[in-house]
């Protein structure tokens, strides 16, 4: 990740934490003081956004590293490794939620359960429209520098949205005669937490088992390597996405008769050709295999 991009990240993430910590905060006291089980759960939700937002940081930070001694391919890879943390974080705090809603269920059969306050109705309404807009600010910053952990961390948000969503449900439902559905509401949304986690984790997975790039990635590079008159044929064409970097190595077909110096020349081309046109290629290593006038096109 460039300097320009982690700086970008970092700023984005910052931002994230004060507001998380404030509404979490305004939730928590409204949860309190109105008796509403599931706003408590909803701000520790909230909660739990400022520590993944931590992890994404730490992750982003240690990905932007350079290369060293004992990293020679770089630490982009840190950022799916706080990705993964992530999701484990969601799952932890997701079951947790919602063992508490079902004990509260559990323990309310047989006795009157408290009808929660009109100020967690309101601070419900609050939650909604402030998530929604950080899903989409912290969203449109991962998009801009790609970054999976940022991505993940803007689902979150949008995952402590639809929350809100069954928090301010639940507790309409409870001020309207049925105060069981405060607590189902907290049940809900650990579902939605233990959804988020299985997104973000096999997102991340995805990017550390060397995928190939998409379909169209692959027609484009195909398509810069065969502007060269020099090409005959593509022999092999191989990428892999190494954390949010691509990695591609490829076998171009020459003519058999040409000097190694004609050859080497034309490799070195395709080589800064495909770096140069495609900024998320780290490194790109070309092979040359001599022909003897096959259709271009290859394998």
């Amino acid at each position: 990740m460039s300097t320009n991009n982690e700086r970008m990240a970092n700023r984005v993430s910052w931002n994230s934490i004060v507001i998380n910590s404030l509404l979490s905060a305004f939730k928590l006291i409204a949860g309190v003081v109105s008796g509403s089980s599931a706003m408590i759960s909803d701000a520790a939700h909230s909660m739990s956004d400022v520590f993944s937002t931590l992890i994404v940081i730490a992750g982003i930070r240690m990905a932007g590293k350079k290369s060293d001694k004992e990293h020679q391919y770089g630490h982009e890879r840190f950022e799916c490794a706080a990705a993964l943390l992530l999701a484990g974080v969601l799952f932890i705090t997701g079951l947790g939620i919602g063992y508490a809603s079902v004990r509260k269920i559990i323990a309310g059969r047989g006795e009157e359960l408290a009808m929660p306050g009109a100020l967690a109705l309101a601070a419900a309404v609050v939650s909604i429209a402030v998530k929604e807009w950080m899903f989409r600010y912290v969203r449109a910053a991962a998009l801009k520098i790609d970054s999976c952990a940022l991505v993940a961390d803007a689902w979150h948000h949008r995952s402590d949205a639809l929350s809100s969503v069954a928090s301010f449900a639940g507790i309409l439902g409870a001020r309207t005669g049925y105060p069981a559905l405060d607590p189902a509401a907290g049940a809900l949304i650990c579902a939605f937490i233990i959804k988020a986690a299985f997104e973000v984790f096999t997102d991340s997975i995805g990017r550390m088992t060397d995928r190939a790039c998409d379909d169209k990635t692959l027609a484009d590079i195909r398509a810069v390597i065969l502007e060269y008159g020099e090409v005959e044929a593509i022999d092999q064409l191989k990428t892999r996405i190494f954390g949010d970097r691509i990695y591609v190595d490829v076998e171009i077909g020459v003519d058999g008769g040409s000097t190694l110096y004609e050859a080497h020349d034309t490799a070195e081309r395709v080589h800064e050709a495909i770096e140069a046109k495609f900024p998320k290629v780290k490194h790109c290593m070309v092979h040359v295999n001599p022909t003897y006038g096959e259709a271009r096109g290859g394998d």
